[in-house]
């Protein structure tokens, strides 16, 4: 599991937007619009365009970076991420 993370963090940092990586169902582009969201120490409310990402994903697919330590090095907390199905009133949020 662990080289699964490291595979898709280095998929993150090293996309552009015009690459088209998916992850989780969505792409690599569109995870970023729920960024503001998931970077603490002061993280927004998800927009609707985060919600609308998070609605396509592949939910439990995002349960692998639960024990992240790779997400802190892009400033995502894990534990927001997992937070945004059920602040953006998705039903059947994932059970990591």
């Amino acid at each position: 599991m662990y080289l699964q993370q490291r595979v898709v963090v280095a998929l993150l940092i090293g996309t552009d937007n015009s690459s088209g990586q998916i992850i989780c169902n969505i792409s690599a582009e569109d995870l970023f619009k729920c960024k503001p969201s998931v970077t603490p120490p002061n993280p927004t409310p998800p927009s609707k365009d985060c919600c609308d990402v998070i609605s396509h994903a592949n939910l439990s697919c995002f349960c692998i970076f639960k024990n992240s330590h790779l997400l802190p090095f892009l400033s995502i907390d894990p534990n927001l991420a997992l937070q945004l199905p059920t602040l953006c009133n998705i039903s059947n949020p994932p059970n990591c």
